[in-house]
């Protein structure tokens, strides 16, 4: 009782009559100067006040002090009992998490007593010591699981310290040296909540479009009864698949599919990694060419017809990507399944012709255009630029091509077109400030051999620009630039020279290349293909034989992509130093040093190592720019694009690569090796 002490109201209170002591005597003191007999008699009255106040203070305040005490303490006991009582489990833990106290419910829960005072890690493994001291708030909440039930648990920390106000609220002080710090713990059965929101979420209804890709390929040699029969084939297969998850199957043309199917079936469609799509390519009916699909499931949206938005732009994805898979948009998230073997390529060219007359009305009602590659450009994005600058010209357009980086396999092209130009034109090379200058609202952007926004010279010209044109011969991915007006991706080309080539044929009847031009557009086809000797089609030598006919020269270009010694070198160290990794992957490292264009250099070291016996698939690793680039190449055994998606890049069957930030190069090849591992393991590579 000797720490006790009274603060705010009830000090107030006690010392009340102390108070009015004081107030009494300066009233007798005024009364001196009117009436001093009065005055002697009040002096009177004041002493005996003042005696009665003080020995009744000093008698009486240790009985105050008890009654204080005692009603505290039958206060406090009636608030234990209730908290007893409570009907959800209750516990208080000191600062290090041991239990000081629980409920009967809590102790029902758990099958502990009052006596129990172990952590609190010892019943629930999710809430630690550790846990408890970073939590910055007051009052914070977790989720665990006990004993298949679900608890969401709130926790108050206690703080007998407090701040200035709420000690001016208190009643008493209590002297001491323990901790200040306790937890009170509250939980609240949420299993049902749970098992219901599950319950909700296996109900949703999930939508999905299903095409067949090439269905006019394949039945166009057939006679009629035959193409009914594969028809018929079809059918049943995809609504056998859907109708064996309860799904409702509805076809909307001779080669498209809705299908509707409760969300709880997913899962197993992703385990089995959607057995249509090689259930479908055993299907003969005479046809000599495998059918395939493409499926675009679509979830996470707000409403059904969101979600069915993203089922259309998932399967616009799938054909994007060259069919024969499917792909899930989760929102924002996308998900690809069954990406094995190369794209188809389309002999028809009438997709060719109808992009060609889009490009020239877009170009002939805009005042300028801007042409844009990946970064770090190569020769394909750069000869694509130029296709696209000539047709700009040829319309009477003014036209910039965006390069930020001219690498050293660059620089002879970009020399030689800049000095074919007439002097007033040579200022067609900018880079990104001097684009966003150019920039208007009538401006055409045009991006060539990338589909991803972040992967662009200039990303901030796509944020600014409502006119944008895309032309790629990647897969599609994630990070898609958004809402082009006109998007022409065929993954079955072999380069993106080889899509402008053709739809300069298509962009009027007299498009002037120059010899210079010519041998740059032919260039970027030449590089990405591996001099002809990769993804190339009959399409790919029709876009060449253009080209020649336009005034390409083979020697000249041959001359143009000649490298220096260091480069050869170095591509000749990187093969030297390689790494075979579980006898099928040669992984190996391109040391930047000196070297002007390191990611050239790792791009065509990862072509060489195709050639060593045995080497199913190649990988090459650049520290460059404070990124990892990793160039990846195959022949035909190894898709290395699902890898390279994985590790968040993309690419083609038998070219990929990826970009990896905040990192170094063991870690990006562990990486590496965890994808390889991992992929091996569920199947998807087989070695």
């Amino acid at each position: 009782m000797e720490n006790l002490s009274y603060r705010g109201p009830l000090k107030f209170y006690l010392r009340l009559p102390l108070y009015m002591l004081i107030l009494f005597c300066a009233g007798n003191i005024a009364i001196y100067f009117y009436n001093y007999k009065l005055a002697l008699m009040a002096s009177g009255i004041v002493l005996l006040y003042a005696v009665a106040v003080i020995t009744l203070y000093v008698l009486n305040k240790k009985r105050i002090a008890e009654e204080i005490i005692r009603f505290a303490v039958r206060y406090g006991t009636v608030q234990k009992e209730l908290l007893n009582r409570f009907d959800l489990p209750y516990a208080m833990l000191d600062s290090a998490g041991r239990f000081m106290w629980m409920n009967k419910e809590f102790e029902k829960l758990t099958g502990k007593d009052k006596y129990y005072k172990k952590s609190i890690n010892a019943v629930f493994k999710e809430i630690t010591k550790e846990y408890l001291e970073k939590q910055t708030e007051e009052a914070f909440e977790t989720e665990i699981e006990y004993e298949d039930y679900y608890y969401e648990v709130k926790i108050q920390k206690i703080s007998f310290r407090g701040n200035a106000e709420e000690e001016s609220d208190a009643m008493i002080d209590v002297a001491g040296n323990a901790d200040d710090t306790l937890y009170a713990i509250m939980l609240f059965d949420v299993t049902e909540i749970r098992a219901m929101e599950q319950l909700n979420r296996d109900q949703r209804m999930v939508p999905a479009y299903v095409y067949i890709d090439n269905f006019e390929d394949t039945v166009e040699s057939l006679e009629d009864v035959k193409k009914s029969l594969l028809g018929a084939l079809i059918d049943r297969s995809v609504n056998e698949y859907f109708s064996n998850r309860d799904a409702v199957v509805r076809k909307i043309e001779k080669d498209k599919y809705f299908v509707i199917f409760q969300h709880k079936y997913l899962p197993a469609m992703e385990e089995d990694k959607f057995k249509l799509l090689e259930d479908v390519k055993t299907l003969k009916a005479g046809n000599e060419q495998n059918v395939t699909l493409s499926i675009g499931i679509g979830l996470g949206g707000n409403t059904y017809t969101q979600d069915s938005e993203f089922a259309r732009a998932a399967v616009n994805i799938a054909l994007g990507r060259g069919g024969s898979q499917a792909v899930i948009k989760n929102n924002q998230e996308v998900s690809y399944y069954g990406i094995r073997g190369k794209e188809v390529e389309k002999n028809t060219r009438v997709k060719a012709r109808v992009k060609a007359q889009a490009l020239r009305e877009m170009i002939s009602t805009r005042d300028n255009v801007i042409v844009m590659g990946h970064s770090i450009s190569d020769a394909d994005a750069f000869g694509a630029a130029v296709g696209v600058y000539c047709a700009a010209r040829e319309v009477g357009k003014k036209a910039q091509i965006v390069l930020n980086t001219v690498t050293t396999s660059l620089r002879p092209l970009v020399d030689a077109f800049t000095q074919s130009l007439p002097e007033e034109n040579r200022n067609v090379i900018v880079n990104s400030e001097g684009a966003i200058i150019s920039l208007t609202s009538r401006t055409l952007v045009v991006v060539v051999d990338t589909n991803r926004a972040s992967y662009t010279e200039c990303p901030e010209l796509l944020t600014r620009s409502h006119s944008i044109v895309v032309f790629d011969h990647h897969r599609q991915g994630t990070d898609l630039i958004e809402n082009p007006l006109l998007s022409y991706i065929e993954p079955y080309a072999s380069s993106a020279c080889e899509m402008v080539a053709e739809v300069l044929q298509y962009f009027s009847d007299h498009v002037q290349l120059s010899p210079t031009e010519a041998d740059c557009i032919y260039a970027g086809m030449l590089i990405d293909t591996n001099n002809f000797m990769a993804k190339t089609g009959v399409r790919t030598f029709e876009a060449a034989a253009y080209l020649r006919r336009s005034g390409a020269d083979v020697t000249r270009v041959r001359k143009l992509l000649r490298e220096n010694m260091e480069a050869y070198k170095a591509r000749a160290e990187v093969v030297r130093n390689a790494e075979v990794y579980r006898n099928a992957f040669a992984v190996s490292v391109c040391e930047p040093g000196e070297l002007e264009s390191p990611t050239i250099v790792g791009a065509q070291a990862a072509n060489e190592l195709l050639n060593i016996v045995g080497i199913k698939a190649s990988f090459v690793l650049t520290a460059y720019h404070k990124k990892i680039y990793i160039s990846s190449r195959s022949i035909d055994e190894v898709d290395v694009q699902i890898i390279m998606e994985r590790l968040g890049g993309g690419g083609h069957l038998n070219v990929a690569g990826a970009q990896l930030e905040n990192s170094s190069i063991s870690v990006a090849k562990q990486r590496l090796y965890d994808v390889i591992d991992q992929m091996i393991e569920e199947g998807e590579i087989k070695i």
